[in-house]
């Protein structure tokens, strides 16, 4: 949709329209599930429900919970059945009071103008949306005819209550707000002020903001515990350093989001090709509160082994142009390679961190110059002596 037509770049994903971003080059390994998919929806299928009735105790957030043709059926037959209920009330209270059959002058009827059950659904109609065309009404004949009268009166006002606000919240829901919170396609593992980091970007295509924005990961992967229990879906809580420097990030503008990776971090012994080999998940979750309605929205997605870079980093997006700042999100999801160490951070940190591993990559590389210059020399030399015994 939005991608194919040019409108939204192909680099970075909507939260909630997966259907509509382009098919990523990246395939994920054959029998491998995602916990979370890219858009954000959760790859779980709840089976062998015994209870059912729960769902029926909280009628509201189930009408809310379902698709809205289902919402829209609901809607329209609660109306006609609560119609139809009390036009055949009103009918049975014209039939046991006689007013079908009586038509004289000094007859006063429960209810004038109805002689058919046609008439009494019309009536029904008229009361219950307070419509009152004027040809039909209640006299004070008939005492059981004014308590209906009441009890249809407040029927339609708790059916009118339920179904608008079902209706209002279903179009006010929290994650349609999160379809402009954009992730980056891919995420990265590079050296980030001299220490490995994981770094994804994060994005609002909106003027309005989203206020206490927090960001959390968490490292989803098949653990065994030392009893030897198998646990499929470990969920391992990743501690975030935010651009920021506090608890919330002030998302006007693309951020990074970076991750060190130390002795604390679940990928501390992750190196590049165990990365290659290993089956993890890493789920970004964002949430906030709307600037526009005040509700809480979130916008999730997750990153596999493929969908991770191992050496390279995000490029720019922000530049400074006539006295503003521009963002270019035709640049989000873009990659760069960068010098990164293979190895795992645990290994780094027993060779003494990213400081030694420079100086020894530059003395490893001072020392090839060294030996191809004494075999370029050695080369020569042998020349300049072939020549002189020719």
């Amino acid at each position: 949709m939005l991608s194919r037509k040019g409108l939204i770049p192909e680099d970075y994903l909507l939260t909630r329209l997966a259907e509509d971003v382009l098919q990523p080059k990246f395939k994920a390994k054959a029998g491998k599930a995602r916990f979370v998919s890219k858009n954000g929806t959760c790859n779980v299928a709840h089976t062998n429900i015994r209870e059912q009735g729960r769902f029926l105790q909280d009628v509201f957030t189930t009408l809310v919970d379902l698709k809205w043709l289902h919402t829209l059926i609901i809607f329209t037959m609660s109306f006609l059945c609560s119609w139809l209920l009390f036009g055949m009330i009103w009918w049975l209270v014209a039939f046991a009071h006689g007013d079908l059959d009586q038509s004289g002058d000094d007859f006063i009827p429960c209810v004038t103008d109805i002689h058919s059950f046609s008439s009494a659904f019309l009536f029904s109609i008229e009361v219950q949306v307070t419509i009152g065309f004027g040809g039909r009404m209640i006299t004070e004949e008939c005492v059981s005819a004014i308590i209906i009268l009441i009890v249809q009166n407040i029927v339609g006002l708790v059916i009118n209550a339920i179904m608008l606000g079902c209706i209002f919240m279903k179009t006010a829901q929290a994650n349609r707000r999160a379809e402009t919170l954009i992730f980056s396609k891919h995420a990265v593992i590079s050296v980030r002020n001299n220490k490995l980091c994981f770094m994804v970007r994060i994005g609002d295509l909106r003027k309005s903001m989203i206020i206490s924005a927090t960001v959390r990961m968490q490292v989803v992967k098949r653990t065994t515990t030392e009893e030897g229990e198998v646990v499929p879906l470990d969920q391992l809580d990743i501690h975030m350093d935010n651009p920021v420097g506090t608890n919330g990030i002030f998302l006007v503008s693309p951020l990074i989001i970076c991750h060190i990776i130390d002795k604390h971090s679940p990928l501390y012994e992750l190196s590049a090709s165990d990365l290659l080999h290993q089956d993890i998940e890493v789920i970004v979750v964002l949430e906030g509160v709307v600037e526009t309605t005040g509700i809480t929205t979130q916008a999730r997605t997750s990153y596999v082994s493929e969908e991770i870079l191992w050496g390279q980093r995000f490029v720019p997006t922000v530049s400074e142009e006539d006295g503003m700042y521009a963002v270019d999100y035709s640049k989000f999801g873009n990659t760069m390679k960068v010098p990164t160490p293979c190895c795992s951070a645990k290994k780094l940190d027993e060779a003494g961190g990213i400081a030694r591993f420079k100086l020894t990559e530059g003395v490893t590389l001072r020392a090839s110059v060294r030996r191809r210059r004494g075999s370029a020399v050695a080369r020569r030399s042998r020349l300049e002596t072939m020549k002189a015994h020719d």
